[in-house]
């Protein structure tokens, strides 16, 4: 359905729970993650639960949103807040300044980015004489809604803005004088529907029937809002993940029925919005120096066991997970949920989730490793997906012949398969309507314990990285596609709630 699919059909969910009692409601809708091509540590539990290195226990997103929201429902009317799980807005107004969610149609925060960061988000178009730019809050009026645009497009239709230098406009590791000006465009993140205009969105689902593509709550709605609003966009789909039968015919229909909706814009003039979505993202804001971590003291231990404390741990982030004396963590790397044996080596700038890593092994730098709980004819199974973090997983093609396209960990896909003695045939992917990709490719064994299904990927990509033959002909094999379709929640909680009661136990020895 998409996050805007998702969200009509949650609304059809509210009315059918509540009736009309859901008219006096106000609700936070967290779109929970979708597939996580880009960070897959978290497709299989959603993104809405990643952990955070900070908190005892660990915080999860789920509750950095509740707390981040938490003054809003005090000065909203009926309506739905509409926000995503891998994104975090954190900002500062004056003691008597107040967001407030009262006007009828949307109404969307609006943050200060570099023009760059606006190619990869919502742009606001403001209306000059609504907005200063002056002060942390104003409440403005949108023009037009650009979703994705490229700069030419962000300068023609007026969404670039000169303002009086501010840090947050900083990248990371530039320098910019106080006093300078700076171009910025103002970019999206959260946005209330009040509960008129949800109710009358709940109308259109209705009356659609059933869906058959991917509508984005994004692009799709905000883009038909505005007086400055056009119809092109709806025939773009540059954009769209997979593109669904009739999708330019519901955007055509969105774009009718919404027409005349006002936008209001919240400026938040001294704002940050953080992105955590991509594995690049998610190791720079953990690991690195960034802005994020210093303002909500990220740790680079979180309730875990790391017993070599003589080291430097800056430059790392180890949540939840129990790693014993002897193991070494390179720089740059995040370990979660995991229990890291004494004889194991990670690389630099790798992510380890959910692993068991109880033999002698050096894992390489920029390794992405990942295990999943699989339950196929009711038994549970372990799978480990690997790749490199710069790996595309959304990429695919459309032919066999042009594998040579796909890169594993540095090498092409064709050349992986000759190695572990795979055929490249239909049968290779995981049905014969699904793009031919990464995400789709049957290459990761099943193993029947947690342990040896680490050792076997390892085995694979060693086996790429070296130039030697490693049969998978003997193994069951799924694509990171069917692992999220076989997972076993349950298993995967089990193993986490294993390290967490040995980490409340450690914890105990030590108090007494």
């Amino acid at each position: 359905l998409g996050n805007g699919g998702s969200t009509l059909h949650a609304l059809r969910c509210l009315e059918e729970q509540y009736g009309d009692q859901w008219a006096s409601f106000t609700v936070l809708l967290i779109h929970s993650g979708g597939y996580s091509q880009r960070l897959p540590n978290a497709s299989a539990l959603g993104k809405i639960f990643t952990a955070l290195p900070f908190g005892e226990p660990v915080y999860q997103m789920l509750e950095l949103k509740l707390a981040m929201y938490i003054d809003f429902p005090r000065r909203m009317k009926p309506g739905v807040l509409v926000t995503c799980s891998d994104d975090i807005e954190l900002y500062s107004t004056a003691v008597t300044e107040t967001i407030a969610f009262d006007k009828p149609g949307f109404t969307a925060l609006a943050h200060p980015s570099d023009v760059a960061v606006g190619t990869t988000h919502g742009v606001f178009v403001l209306d000059p004489c609504s907005v200063s730019g002056k002060g942390a809050l104003e409440y403005g009026l949108c023009h037009r809604f650009l979703h994705k645009p490229d700069v030419e497009t962000m300068r023609q239709s007026g969404a670039v803005c000169v303002r009086e230098h501010c840090p947050q406009l900083c990248s990371p590791g530039s320098r910019a004088r106080s006093g300078t000006a700076s171009e910025c465009v103002y970019t999206d993140s959260v946005f209330y529907i009040d509960h008129g205009t949800a109710k009358q969105l709940l109308g259109f689902y209705k009356q659609m029937g059933t869906l058959c593509c991917e509508i984005d709550a994004y692009g799709d709605f905000l883009q038909a809002l505005g007086p400055g609003a056009t119809p092109d966009y709806t025939k773009n789909t540059s954009n769209v993940s997979r593109e669904g039968a009739g999708l330019v015919g519901v955007r055509q229909q969105l774009y009718s029925f919404l027409q005349g909706t006002p936008l209001n814009v919240i400026v938040l003039n001294n704002s940050q919005f953080y992105h955590i979505g991509t594995t690049q993202e998610y190791l720079f804001h953990f690991t690195a120096e960034s802005k994020l971590r210093f303002e909500l003291d990220l740790q680079p231990v979180a309730f875990s066991i790391f017993p070599d404390t003589g080291r430097t741990l800056d430059q790392m982030s180890i949540i939840q997970s129990i790693l014993e004396p002897g193991c070494v963590v390179g720089p740059g790397s995040v370990i979660e949920y995991s229990r890291i044996g004494p004889e194991v080596l990670v690389g630099k700038g790798s992510i380890v989730s959910g692993c068991c890593i109880n033999f002698s092994v050096d894992i390489p730098s920029n390794c992405f490793l990942s295990s999943v709980s699989v339950k196929i004819s009711d038994r549970v199974g372990y799978a480990t997906m690997v790749f490199g973090v710069g790996d595309d997983l959304k990429k695919s093609v459309e032919r066999l012949s042009d594998l040579h396209c796909l890169q594993f960990f540095g090498a092409s896909l064709p050349e992986c398969l000759g190695l572990w003695s795979i055929e490249a045939s239909g049968q290779l992917f995981s049905s014969e309507d699904t793009p031919l990709g990464l995400w789709t490719a049957r290459i990761f064994p099943v193993c029947s314990t947690l342990s040896e299904s680490v050792r076997t990927s390892l085995n694979m990509l060693n086996s790429v990285q070296h130039q030697s033959p490693f049969k998978l002909s003997g193994f069951q094999l799924l694509s990171v596609e069917e692992m999220l379709t076989y997972k076993d929640v349950e298993d995967m909680l089990k193993f986490r709630k294993q390290i967490y009661d040995e980490i409340c136990l450690q914890r105990q020895k030590e108090k007494s």
